[in-house]
């Protein structure tokens, strides 16, 4: 699904997020910043040992990434010449501001894309592998997010890379709704 928001193009794609062309991916990291498995795995495998040393770099000079915000390295040798390094929430059944946490997350990473001039900025869905954040419940809070976000800020294209059939039809259900309920967008 494809949906405007003022200038900006925003839409959902099948896919592998390692191979998207869009000036940064964006990374659903732990707070260690050292890899791990799923998105992050596949991220710092595709990109290669760049990406792991500008995040022990990082690491050296504030610590980790806290959840909610995000950090930026080089892509490596990925097709992004960058990679927004975002730490999502776990999920604890909704009590510990979970849904703030991961708007945060799309906010923080989308302002660190702005700040840089990026233009082009691809996302996976944050949180909602091994930390377990209700796809459909994720994709909602995403969706908002971005929209809220280039209401303000106008980019190229925002695009949602969503690696299986559930994930991608959660993400398109969540632009029908949203967009269907607010006659903002464009």
């Amino acid at each position: 699904m494809e949906v405007w928001s003022g200038k900006t193009r925003i839409r959902a794609v099948l896919g592998d997020i390692t191979t998207q062309t869009t000036e940064a991916i964006v990374n659903a990291a732990n707070s260690g910043l050292l890899g791990g498995g799923g998105v992050d795995g596949a991220i710092h495998r595709a990109g290669g040992p760049q990406i792991l040393q500008e995040c022990k770099e990082i690491r050296a000079r504030q610590g980790g990434c806290p959840t909610g915000q995000a950090v930026i390295t080089g892509g490596g040798r990925l097709k992004a010449c960058y990679v927004i390094h975002t730490v999502g929430p776990v999920w604890s059944g909704g009590n510990k501001k979970e849904d703030e946490l991961l708007r945060k997350a799309y906010w923080s990473s989308l302002s660190l894309a702005r700040e840089r001039g990026l233009r082009t900025v691809s996302f996976p869905s944050i949180s909602t592998g091994v930390y377990r954040f209700p796809k459909e419940r994720a994709a909602q809070i995403a969706v908002k997010a971005v929209l809220d976000f280039t209401r303000e800020h106008e980019f190229e294209e925002i695009r949602f890379v969503l690696f299986d059939n559930y994930t991608f039809k959660a993400f398109n259900d969540a632009m029908g709704e949203i967009i269907n309920s607010n006659p903002l967008t464009d």
